[in-house]
């Protein structure tokens, strides 16, 4: 997912459990208690079926892999490569 300078995926259900796992840029999202949280390269964000989220870059933009899938398990997708 490529979100240009300020730009906004507005509030929405999660039609499926999200992994969203930045890699560019950074960002706010916000989930189901609505409380924004910073986001930046390194970061991951999981949302639960059914939870309302938002995800906004900031000036420099956001680059993202998003993960989709019913019963995602973000410990499985996120295991350590050690």
């Amino acid at each position: 997912m490529h979100l240009e300078a300020n730009g906004i995926v507005g509030g929405h259900e999660a039609t499926t459990d999200q992994l969203l796992l930045v890699a560019q840029g950074s960002g706010v999202v916000t989930g189901a208690e609505s409380q924004a949280v910073r986001v930046e390269p390194g970061h991951a964000v999981f949302w639960r079926q059914g939870e309302m989220h938002e995800t906004r870059a900031h000036e420099g933009g956001l680059v993202a892999i998003v993960i989709e899938g019913e019963r995602l398990d973000p410990a499985e997708v996120m295991r350590s490569l050690d």
